[in-house]
């Protein structure tokens, strides 16, 4: 099991992560956070958190106005050159990974994967 530090730790070696951050979409407050790049520096993976946890709740209230009673496992948003990957912990409800990446070196199907496998041993 990984504790908060390790987790985002190996988040940051997923070929290129700037920043990630673990924070809780209930509430918008962060958890942790970590950086690699200075384009994405703690204050800014903090604001991160909390906005994206509207992203969240909104999409949430998207998919049960829909009808539709699958859980929502990551949300990608696409910018001209980077990722952001949001990705709701399906082991610890109501928390959420969020990674900033840079589009050209992310291959995103790899940091589904690995993101994926970094949840599962994430302890809180």
């Amino acid at each position: 099991m990984a504790n908060i530090t390790e987790s985002l730790n190996l988040a940051l070696e997923i070929e290129g992560t700037m920043g990630a951050a673990l924070g809780d979409w209930k509430t918008g407050f962060t958890l942790g956070k970590a950086s690699a790049s200075s384009a994405f520096p703690g204050e800014k993976l903090e604001v991160a958190i909390a906005l994206n946890s509207e992203v969240i709740k909104a999409k949430n209230k998207a998919r049960e106005g829909l009808g539709l009673k699958a859980e929502i496992e990551d949300i990608l948003i696409t910018l001209e050159n980077q990722y952001h990957l949001i990705r709701l912990c399906q082991t610890i409800p109501g928390v959420f990974f969020y990674l900033a990446m840079d589009r050209e070196k992310a291959n995103l199907g790899l940091a589904r994967i690995k993101l994926r496998s970094i949840e599962k041993t994430l302890e809180l």
